[in-house]
């Protein structure tokens, strides 16, 4: 009978301590890149994400289904097409993203619905890739986060640094030193060399005409960009907007010669992010270099072309 007694109270007393053990081990914390620890019961299961490269790496691990709800640029995989839009990125609905009841909701560091959201009890991830560095770490927190095997980061971004140097490897050695200009946005805003497209074109083995000191994606007068006269010059198309020339770029040997790679929409979306689809990127940054390479690079000043009127092939 005592023994009986002492075994009906050990077993609920060692299952209560069970229990205690997997909540602990469920249980996670994140630090994000703005320094701030948010503690989670158990990895989320309903994720809204306000950030086009967060979305695509959610999705690249695999866990696409837990999604609730994105951004208005979020636009790949396709599957998301079905999702709630919730606004920018910087300045979404705060009462959409309240009432799908995320469990965490991911952004970038310059958001600023980030205190707005934490303040009605919602838990925030800030997290805003700028180097190939941060995208590595930012695919490991999501796979924590995600509570995925640590295995699928790893996979994954060998898989973008395969993709890359094949994209290297398969340039002619003339491209080695080109002379390269990318704009990421009008102003004009461009890509500088320790930014990941920098990063990106450097691996292709070109010559990016905006140095390190000037930051990742500094904002230029556009003189600088004529003084700077770069071989080739690489546009994102949201960039352009009216296609209105900034002064002085018909003097440009590579406006003049026609060394532009305007890129489509679909092709800007892609190399601008830095996520899963940077191999990609490189890809197509390296069919633009491949093909003008073919062109002659005209010599002395011109005024008889205009970026207007030669807007380039799209690669």
């Amino acid at each position: 009978m005592r023994l009986r007694l002492a075994f009906a109270l050990v077993v609920p007393l060692l299952m209560a301590q069970a229990g205690h053990a997997q909540t602990q081990t469920q249980a996670l914390e994140i630090t994000d890149q703005r320094g701030v620890t948010v503690r989670f019961s158990q990895s989320p299961q309903r994720i809204v994400s306000l950030l086009p490269s967060l979305t695509e790496s959610v999705c690249a691990l695999g866990q696409c289904p837990r999604l609730v709800g994105v951004d208005r640029y979020s636009n790949h995989p396709p599957s998301i097409a079905r999702l709630p839009r919730l606004g920018g990125g910087l300045d979404p609905s705060i009462e959409a993203v309240v009432a799908l009841r995320p469990d965490v909701v991911l952004l970038s560091v310059s958001s600023r619905a980030s205190e707005r959201l934490e303040a009605l009890g919602l838990k925030v991830v800030a997290l805003e890739p700028k180097t190939h560095a941060d995208v590595h770490r930012v695919l490991q927190v999501l796979g924590v986060l995600l509570d995925v095997p640590a295995t699928e980061p790893e996979r994954l971004w060998r898989e973008i640094q395969d993709g890359v140097d094949a994209a290297a490897r398969g340039l002619p050695p003339a491209a080695r030193g080109l002379r390269v200009y990318f704009e990421v946005s009008r102003g004009p805003y461009g890509a500088g060399e320790v930014s990941f497209i920098g990063e990106t074109l450097a691996r292709l083995g070109v010559k990016n005409v905006i140095p390190a000191e000037l930051g990742p994606f500094p904002r230029l007068n556009p003189e600088f960009v004529v003084r700077a006269d770069p071989d080739l010059i690489m546009i994102g198309n949201r960039s352009m907007q009216s296609r209105s020339p900034y002064p002085g770029w018909d003097q440009m040997r590579a406006v003049r010669g026609q060394r532009l790679c305007v890129y489509g929409v679909d092709d800007s979306d892609v190399v601008v992010r830095p996520g899963p689809r940077m191999a990609e990127a490189a890809r197509i940054m390296a069919r633009c270099i491949a093909e003008k390479l073919a062109l002659p690079v005209p010599s002395g000043p011109s005024s008889t072309s205009s970026t207007s009127t030669s807007p380039g092939a799209r690669p």
